[in-house]
């Protein structure tokens, strides 16, 4: 009987990317015969369309790291199913010395991780975790009594303060790149296969942009600006690196790295208060009487609330599955606050449509725009939508680029009266204080 092939494998999930990854690096520093794989998940897969915008991007960065791999007569493998289950066939046709990979800290993944490490242990195979895709993790910044902080400010003085204690050090993969397993045991999918349907669609590339980021703090508040990084969908897929980008952020923009931190806040909340996927972080909001109305609601979701700044922002998720920063505090405010509908609702439709939905930042931002999250906006600080478009788009650029009919007698009549919508909210708020 043929021996079987000694590999190590680097599971790839929310690190999309060959150079400065943990997993990585380390898996090719102390092993030969390394090889790649991606999982597409289907626990996952069942949550989304074929032609979702994401999957297309995930497809897309993976052909280009087989591309980069093929230059070392290596290649890149990609299965779909459950990850224990794949892991399993498998050890069938190799000896999997061990399984590499960088942390995770969202409820799910923590239970996939943990079973994949029970299997590797129950089968003598070594399991290896690093930190990658933030700069401090789980107890790293913690109060003096050893608990989270649930508060953004003194959160982010230590993690400030932490940074300037250890400089960031990223780690060069591609002189290691000989010890990559060398084959055509594996061939690249086409993306039909998977249930993915190819969608053309141009995404923002991985370039830090220093014009846009030296001046972030002048221009991040106006939607029709070249003012934000888009970069959001990187940093959730890991195709760009947050030790590069806080490193370009410290010479660059202090304002900037304030938005990675905040990051970074959420996703640890979400590693220690996981009930927070579901559930108030400020468990007295349960007892909210949340209205509902499907008319209004659809209303919301097609950008025809009469509110031109939340009807821009709307349709503009839709079509792109982007919505600017500002954009999006005005229309979370808006559900709940002006229509007191539950933030999960909205929450949910941003997660489906938004290109970088991160399930921590996602439900941590709506849980701050709804009051009931920590460090929350104050139930009582609610956005006048008029005075925001007044403010950030005064003459109408962005709004008039996608409601075409603002201006007009086919314009959407306001669903809602503004000041009473206000009262409405404060008297709702104010009734389980």
């Amino acid at each position: 009987m043929k021996e079987k092939v000694k590999i190590n494998l680097v599971w790839l999930r929310r690190d999309l990317r060959l150079y400065d990854n943990m997993a990585l690096y380390h898996a090719l520093k102390h092993k030969a015969n390394v090889q790649l794989i991606f999982i597409f998940d289907s626990y996952i897969l069942s949550d989304l369309e074929a032609d979702d915008k994401r999957l297309n991007f995930i497809y897309q960065v993976l052909v280009k790291i087989q591309k980069s791999l093929a230059k070392y007569n290596a290649s890149l493998c990609i299965k779909k199913g459950k990850p224990l289950e794949v892991f399993k066939n498998l050890s069938e046709k190799y000896t999997i010395e061990n399984i590499y990979c960088n942390h995770d800290y969202e409820p799910y993944a923590l239970k996939r991780d943990e079973t994949v490490k029970e299997f590797a242990k129950s089968h003598d195979i070594g399991f290896h975790s690093f930190k990658d895709q933030v700069i401090f993790e789980k107890n790293d910044i913690v109060k003096p009594d050893g608990l989270a902080y649930t508060v953004f400010t003194p959160y982010a003085k230590k993690w400030l303060k932490q940074l300037a204690q250890t400089p960031i050090k990223s780690v060069n993969c591609t002189p290691l790149f000989s010890n990559l397993y060398k084959s055509n045991d594996f061939d690249f999918p086409e993306a039909q296969s998977i249930g993915i349907k190819k969608a053309s669609f141009n995404y923002p590339e991985p370039v830090l942009n220093k014009d846009v980021i030296k001046n972030y703090n002048l221009f991040r508040d106006y939607p029709a600006m070249e003012g934000t990084s888009r970069l959001g969908i990187h940093f959730r897929f890991g195709s760009i690196s947050i030790r590069e980008a806080v490193i370009f952020a410290q010479k660059h923009s202090p304002v900037w790295l304030n938005e990675l931190i905040w990051r970074e806040f959420f996703m640890m909340i979400l590693f220690h208060y996981p009930y927070v996927v579901d559930q108030p972080f400020k468990k007295k909001y349960n007892k909210l009487p949340w209205l509902y109305d499907d008319i209004l609601f659809e209303k919301w979701t097609k950008g025809e609330t009469g509110y031109p700044l939340v009807d821009a922002g709307m349709r503009e998720l839709v079509a792109t599955g982007f919505m600017h920063n500002r954009v999006r505090m005005v229309t979370a405010s808006f559900l709940t606050k002006h229509l007191l509908h539950d933030w999960r609702l909205g929450e949910a439709f941003f997660a489906k449509h938004l290109l970088d939905y991160e399930l921590s930042s996602n439900n941590g931002n709506w849980q701050w725009a709804a009051g009931t999250g920590c460090d929350a906006m104050p139930y009582f600080r609610i956005f006048n939508p008029m005075q925001q478009a007044k403010k950030f788009d005064k003459k109408h650029t962005y709004i008039s680029k996608w409601v075409p009919e603002f201006n007009s007698n086919t314009y959407a009549k306001a669903v809602i009266e503004h000041k009473y919508a206000r009262e409405r909210a404060i008297k709702t708020f104010t009734s389980i204080q």
